[in-house]
């Protein structure tokens, strides 16, 4: 009494029973909402009806009892046919039903549909390749850029200064000596652009080097105390590289603007398989209503919610903490094998 009510109360799953040719015997109406048959019209059809054609011909159907028989059960996830001939995505599972002699005396089926997963999981997928191609040409241009500024800029400039230290020794004159010094400013702002761009150690795919040289060649410019810490032992794989610095790049950029912050310390472990990231500074944290130094936490800005899209891109994760003044930490992690799924 009771599992027959059950039967009939679920809609969400397709649920029924095949005789042992794989004819319908029982129906419920979970069934007839995701399939699209009612119980008259399908009550002693072969279930092969649910197959695709393709299905039918390779003899798929056949093959599933036969499987379930031997094994028990037998799962499967693929295209199956509504009534009408829409296909839609389903995870079935047939279970073999014996008496208490073990003789086979029928089949259990039930049938979710996964159509909007599926769809939500290809569009998602879809996203993930159109935001990797996005990063791929950001970082193409990037690298352009501190090449052509590195060695067309920077050298042109260290070429005229030094020829300017040999004018200002020969002439002894003070106005050469202070144009030489603004040329020399101007090449430290310029190799700062470049560190910014793309640290010369990227390119070597050196995660710990680039950071460091971030570091102390534009974060200690900021007036920040530095400290990095890391227990990587091994290379992590060069799209890896370029993602986990550009998070931290951003995490940085914004302890500077939002922060008010006077030390921050980064930190990069192994961990699950993965490369475990945290910066953390002691900064104003989480304000008493709600805002924190790197907005709210709800709330994300254009800068958090691009870390969150490389961390969860690259299949890992992303998180920030804070509380009044204790400071905020950022922490995102990345598999080190090759994504998958």
């Amino acid at each position: 009494m009771l599992f027959e009510l059950f039967m009939r109360s679920v809609v969400d799953y397709a649920i029924y029973l095949l005789d042992v040719e794989g004819r319908v015997i029982s129906w419920n109406p979970g069934a007839e909402r995701i399939k699209g048959y009612s119980e008259d019209e399908i009550l002693g059809r072969h279930f092969s009806v649910f197959y695709t054609e393709k299905d039918v011909a390779d003899g798929k159907p056949t093959s599933e009892l036969l499987v379930a028989a031997e094994m028990g059960s037998h799962e499967d996830e693929g295209w199956r046919v509504r009534r009408g001939g829409e296909r839609f995505w389903a995870n079935t599972v047939i279970t073999a039903l014996r008496d208490e002699q073990g003789d086979l005396v029928g089949f259990g089926k039930v049938t979710r549909d996964l159509t909007e997963r599926r769809k939500t999981l290809e569009e998602r997928t879809e996203r993930r390749l159109a935001f990797a191609h996005l990063v791929r040409a950001q970082e193409t241009e990037r690298r352009r850029i501190a090449w052509d500024v590195h060695d067309d800029s920077i050298q042109s400039m260290i070429a005229v200064s030094m020829r300017l230290q040999m004018l200002a020794a020969q002439r002894r004159d003070p106005a050469l000596t202070h144009l030489d010094e603004a040329i020399q400013g101007a090449i430290r702002r310029l190799r700062i652009l470049v560190a910014q761009l793309r640290p010369p150690a990227l390119n070597d795919e050196d995660l710990i080097a680039s950071v460091r040289d971030y570091l102390d060649e534009v974060v200690a410019g900021w007036g920040l105390d530095c400290a990095l810490r890391h227990d990587l032992g091994v290379k992590p794989p060069p799209d890896l590289v370029v993602t986990a610095f550009r998070i931290l790049q951003e995490a940085l950029v914004n302890v500077r603007k939002h922060a008010n912050a006077t030390s921050v310390v980064v930190s990069l472990t192994a961990q699950d398989g993965g490369l475990l990231v945290t910066v953390a500074d002691d900064g104003d944290g989480m304000k008493a209503d709600g805002e924190s130094a790197h907005e709210s936490l709800s709330g994300e800005h254009i800068g958090m919610a691009s870390m969150r899209e490389r961390a969860e891109a690259a299949q890992g994760w992303f998180r920030i903490s804070s509380r009044p003044g204790e400071g905020t930490s950022v922490t995102f992690w990345i598999p080190l094998g090759p994504p998958h799924g």
